[in-house]
């Protein structure tokens, strides 16, 4: 059962003036983001509180949305970041052994202040975005008609800026292992929940440290490992984390980064980055290791890339490539003074697959190399 073609209208607006009209679910009003589109089937909650999505309303391609309900050991993070939300379908009367009781996506959206639309052709929308490219939009429950040039106007002119220190943490927090074999300092440029989740279930002890650390502040707490974490927006707008970068590899204490941290590694080395036309989004991504020519099956989400022939061979190469598109997908440092590895996909991933969770242990073992 669904509430399918039921309720209030609500109106989805594409800054090329393309308005498609559907029902409102979440709470009603008006939000503005970039309309982007993510292929998981399943963890439609991890994708609801993975911070990476801030400043974006995110179009699920998988037509039914909700049926298994929403718990608390799914959150990424502990609110929603997303601008809007925007599915085919959701699912009235979940059912699953771990969800809450009476939680439904619909309950989710309203606890966390997040305005959704339904009832939309979103296979349209997708194709749409892939022909032309991630494109601003609003959500709204008001007449979108009676005010089509001032929502536009206030469409073209939206940005996402500041966003990595918008939902870094404000200060330190340590997260204890039960093993506490070692220590890692995690960089928060965002991160999601299971990035340090997989960390402790390895052993190690926890620090979050906001995305502005310095190297200072890591060598005060005397890490064996740095982890640079996911995050949302630019990359390249986070001008004193891309310097302070620099500082820290100078430590040399072995660093994994991922997504963000992966690109910011990358941009403190001389490499530059670009923004992909819809990026990469979903949990069905395909990576060759050029190393080995093996090929995995990843979860991304990200909206921009670094530049392959952009990465300096004086520092290392590029070890993993898209096979869609043949973007980078992560960087092996090869330079003496640099002991990092760093990958644009999530090993971690919650909803899977978990093809590459193997790059944990392969960070363990360079802590425990150098020790």
């Amino acid at each position: 059962m669904s509430l399918f073609n039921q309720g209030e209208k609500a109106y989805l607006m594409l800054s090329d003036g393309t308005i498609l009209e559907g029902i409102s679910f979440g709470v009603k009003g008006t939000a503005i983001g970039e309309v982007v589109f993510t292929t998981g089937m399943t963890a439609y909650q991890e994708t609801l509180t993975d911070p990476s999505y801030y400043g974006q309303i995110v179009t699920q391609t998988f037509p039914l949305i909700g049926n298994y309900g929403v718990n608390d050991e799914d959150y990424e993070s502990a609110k929603s970041y997303v601008s809007g939300y925007i599915v085919r379908e959701w699912c009235n009367a979940p059912s699953n052994f771990r969800m809450n009781e009476n939680q439904t996506i619909d309950t989710f959206l309203k606890k966390h202040n997040i305005i959704g639309i339904h009832s939309i052709d979103t296979r349209m929308l997708t194709r749409k975005i892939r022909e032309y490219g991630v494109m601003n939009g609003v959500i709204t429950t008001e007449n979108v008609y009676e005010k089509k040039d001032e929502l536009l106007k206030l469409i073209n002119n939206f940005e996402i800026v500041g966003a990595v220190k918008t939902v870094t943490a404000t200060e330190p927090i340590e997260y204890k292992s039960k093993l506490s074999k070692h220590k890692v300092a995690l960089i928060d440029l965002g991160y999601k929940r299971n990035i340090r989740q997989e960390l402790l279930n390895r052993g190690c002890d926890v620090i979050v440290l906001p995305a502005l650390a310095t190297a200072e502040d890591i060598k005060a707490i005397n890490p064996d490992g740095i982890m640079l974490s996911n995050g949302p927006g630019n990359p390249a707008e986070n001008v004193q984390t891309i310097e302070n970068i620099k500082e820290i590899c100078k430590l040399g204490i072995p660093i994994f980064g991922i997504c963000m941290g992966h690109q910011l590694m990358a941009l403190a080395h001389g490499a530059t980055t670009e923004k992909l036309k819809y990026g990469h989004r979903g949990a069905n991504q395909p990576v060759i290791d050029i190393d080995t020519d093996n090929t995995f099956v990843t979860s991304q989400n990200h909206g921009y890339a670094v530049v392959n022939n952009s990465v300096d061979k004086k520092y290392g190469y590029v070890q993993y490539k898209n096979a869609n598109d043949g973007s980078c997908e992560g960087i092996r440092y090869t330079y003496n003074d640099i002991n990092a590895f760093t990958v644009q996909f999530h090993p971690e991933a919650h909803g899977g697959p978990l093809d590459t969770a193997f790059l944990f242990d392969k960070f363990i073992s360079m802590m425990e190399a150098t020790k």
